[in-house]
C-alpha cells in the first residue's frame, strides 16, 4: 500500500461509515482523490463491500515503550563539555512505538498497546501515530501523568553519543491493565514486547500467552535482564551482541563461538535469534523448525549513516511483517536489514518513507 492508502485505510478503521468528503479535508486533498485511492482499495481486496467493510488481515500487536524523542544534532564535531551548534528536533518515538510505525507503514496491520499522558505530547503522538496507520484504540491515556520523553544527542559521525529517559509512565502499564486487553492478544497472529514494560507487565504476558508467537526487543543490557526467567515463552529473541553475553554468560572472542551462543539460548527454548553485529551485520540462529537448526552470519549492507537511532526498531518490524508474511527466515534476515538500512537513512526516527516498497528497493540495489 501506498502512505496515502495507509492514511485512509487508518481513518476507516476508526470510522468505517466516514464520508469521503470528511476523509479529504483531514487529509488535505480532494475528494476526487480519495475516491481513486479507496477504488485501488478495494481493488486490492482490503475493503469488501459497502460501508468500507474491511477484510480480515492478520495482526500484531505491540506492547512496549512511548515517548517523544527530542534529538540534538552537532552541525560539526561534537565538543563534549560545550554548548555545539547544531539542529534539534522532536518526534514520536519509543521502542514499542517505533517498532509499530515502522510495522504499520511497511503494511502489516498493526495494534499498539502502550501508555501517554493526556497532554500536547501525547496528542501528537495519538494523531501521528493513527496517521501512519497503526491502531490505537487499546492505549492507555492517563490525565494525571506525562508523556515520557527520550532525549537524545548524536555526535558529529551521526551515532548516539549520550540519552536520558524519562519513562516513569510505563510503570502505570502493569498486569491489572493488560487483562482488560487479553482478548485482543489471544486473537492476534503475533505479540510484540519490549524491556521497558515493567517486570509485572513481562510476567503477566510471558507467562499467559506463550502459546503465541512473542517476539521480543531487548533494548538494553540494563534492561534485558527481565527477560531470564522467560525465556522459553520467547519465540524471536533480537538482541546484540552485549546482551546476548549478558544473558547467557557466555563470552564471544571470535564468529566462530557465535553457534554456541545461539545454542544456549535455544537450549532455554527460544525458538529463533538474531544477534545485532553492529557493521558486521546479524547473525541468525533458526531452531523452529525440528532436528535442525539454520544459522548464517548476514554481513550488514553498506549505508551513509544519517540517524543511527531507530534502526533496530526497524529491523525487528522487517522481522514481524515477514514472519506475518510466512516467508523463510534468511529472507526474513534480509529484509529486516534492508528495512534498518531504510531508518538509517533519514534525521527522523522514523523515516516517513517506510514502505515494502523502499525496503525492496534497498534488496534490490545491494545486489546490483
Amino acid at each position: 500500500m501506498t502512505e496515502r492508502e495507509q492514511q485512509i485505510l487508518a481513518l476507516l478503521k476508526q470510522d468505517p461509515l466516514i464520508a469521503q468528503q470528511s476523509i479529504a479535508e483531514q487529509l488535505g486533498i480532494s475528494r476526487s482523490a480519495v475516491a481513486g485511492h479507496i477504488m485501488n482499495l478495494t481493488n486490492k481486496g482490503v475493503i469488501r463491500g459497502k460501508g468500507y467493510i474491511l477484510a480480515q488481515n492478520k495482526f500484531a500487536v505491540v506492547i512496549g515503550g512511548t515517548n517523544m524523542d527530542i534529538l540534538g544534532r552537532p552541525s560539526g564535531r561534537f565538543q563534549a563539555g560545550d554548548s555545539n551548534p547544531g539542529s534539534v528536533s522532536c518526534s514520536p518515538g519509543g521502542v514499542g512505538r517505533n517498532i509499530a510505525e515502522n510495522l504499520a507503514r511497511i503494511g502489516s496491520d498493526t495494534r499498539l498497546i502502550s501508555a501517554i499522558g493526556k497532554d500536547t505530547y501525547g496528542q501528537m503522538i495519538m494523531q501521528h501515530s493513527q496517521m501512519a496507520g497503526v491502531d490505537m484504540k487499546a492505549m492507555l491515556q492517563l490525565s494525571d501523568a506525562a508523556t515520557s520523553t527520550y532525549l537524545s544527542v548524536l555526535d558529529g559521525e551521526g551515532d548516539m553519543h549520550v540519552a536520558i529517559n524519562d519513562m516513569a509512565i510505563l510503570e502505570r502499564l502493569n498486569a491489572e491493565m493488560l487483562k482488560h486487553h487479553a482478548e485482543l492478544l489471544r486473537r492476534a497472529e503475533l505479540i510484540i514486547l519490549d524491556t521497558n514494560l515493567s517486570e509485572d507487565a513481562l510476567e503477566y504476558l510471558l507467562s499467559n500467552f506463550a502459546d503465541k508467537p512473542i517476539f521480543v526487543d531487548t533494548v538494553s543490557c540494563a534492561k534485558a535482564g527481565k527477560l531470564k526467567p522467560y525465556l522459553s515463552a520467547i519465540h524471536t529473541l533480537k538482541p546484540n551482541l552485549k546482551e546476548a553475553q549478558q544473558l547467557s554468560g557466555i563470552n564471544v572472542e571470535s564468529h566462530d563461538q557465535l553457534p554456541q551462543l545461539a545454542n544456549w539460548f535455544h537450549e532455554q527454548g527460544v525458538k529463533r535469534v538474531f544477534l545485532s553485529m553492529g557493521s558486521q551485520g546479524v547473525f541468525y540462529s533458526d531452531a523452529s523448525q525440528p532436528q535442525s537448526v539454520e544459522q548464517a552470519l548476514v554481513p550488514a549492507i553498506p549505508v551513509a549513516m544519517t540517524n543511527a537511532n531507530g534502526a533496530g526498531d526497524a529491523f525487528l518490524a522487517g522481522l514481524a511483517h515477514s514472519f506475518l508474511k510466512q516467508w523463510p527466515v534468511e529472507q526474513s534476515t534480509h529484509f529486516a536489514m534492508a528495512a534498518a538500512v531504510v531508518a538509517l537513512s533519514h534525521l527522523a526516527t522514523i523515516n516517513p518513507n517506510m514502505s515494502e516498497t523502499s525496503v525492496n528497493r534497498v534488496l534490490k540495489e545491494s545486489v546490483c
